[in-house]
């Protein structure tokens, strides 16, 4: 009998996904020799090798590629067993790995980790800030028990449920308060700033415009929605940012707001889980304090 260990295995999947024995090591808040002592026995039992080794960089052997994925689904279903216990319970208790993406999380998140704090005392709330695709991947892997983000997703291993619809508005220089407010075609031809790639704000954003994936040449990707909001502040071009965005972003800036009368652009929120989560009630009650807590930014 081959005798793994759990421990093994979330050693073997962290130094996969870091590739460096040092960034693994504290990952898992433990030494380096001491991981790489696991590593090896694990290999040992297995009789093959699971990386190759390199002066700065580890990567997967074929092998190791193929070892990961089954480790990753034993780790998860060893996650989902704790998950069915908490189910059982009565009330909602215990770590609850809520991610959210950067165009959301400053903006909500206050009201609603406030929430889920008052309406489940004992539940222990970890936030994971990031990309769209960061989280779908987390998600997937069980690092991360729901997420909200813009929808459609579109994940055959994930269940998905709107929260609200919101819409997009316009950001120019406060000079240009009360100028007509530009179509989707016109702002295309305008110096528009964008989030950089990989935002789900960018794509939607340049939906609107009809402009695919392209921008003018003299725009600007920025890393943050403040970062957009000042530079039309200063003057350097117009840019779109989400209704609940505009109280934080707009009052330090000197920029007007316009909304587009009729079919402007907007977006989904909600809240995605994996369909084999044992706490989908749970989490459906979640999903409740979130939309709950959203109402005042929702339209």
């Amino acid at each position: 009998m081959i005798n793994i260990t759990l421990r093994q295995l979330r050693y073997f999947k962290a130094l996969a996904q870091h590739g460096h024995f040092g960034r693994a090591a504290d990952a898992c808040s433990i030494s380096q020799p001491a991981l790489s002592v696991q590593i090896k026995e694990l290999e040992d039992t297995l009789g093959v090798k699971l990386f190759e080794r390199a002066a700065r960089k580890v990567r997967l052997t074929d092998f190791g590629e193929q070892v990961l994925g089954r480790a990753q689904d034993i780790l998860r279903s060893v996650e989902d067993l704790g998950d069915m216990a908490r189910a059982s319970g009565d009330s909602f208790a215990g770590r609850l790995r809520l991610g959210v993406i950067p165009t959301i999380a400053p903006y909500l998140l206050p009201a609603i980790v406030g929430n889920l704090t008052r309406q489940f005392p004992d539940l222990d709330v970890h936030v994971r800030e990031t990309l769209t695709s960061n989280l779908l991947r987390e998600m997937n892997e069980g690092r991360l028990d729901a997420a909200i983000l813009a929808l459609p997703i579109t994940d055959p291993n994930l269940s998905e449920v709107e929260l609200f619809k919101e819409d997009f508005v316009l950001i120019r220089p406060g000079t240009d308060a009360g100028s007509p407010v530009p179509t989707g075609e016109a702002l295309r031809k305008m110096r528009l700033l964008l989030l950089e790639e990989g935002h789900c704000f960018r794509d939607q954003a340049l939906s609107f415009c009809n402009a695919g994936s392209s921008v003018p040449a003299d725009g600007l990707d920025g890393s943050s929605l403040s970062t957009l909001v000042q530079m039309v502040g200063a003057g350097i071009g117009v840019t779109l940012i989400p209704e609940m965005a505009v109280p934080i972003e707009t009052r330090s800036a000197p920029v007007s707001v316009a909304r587009f009368q009729s079919a402007g652009p907007g977006r989904s929120i909600g809240m995605i889980w994996r369909k084999t989560n044992p706490l989908v009630d749970q989490l459906e009650r979640i999903a409740e304090v979130v939309r709950q807590s959203a109402k005042p930014s929702a339209t």
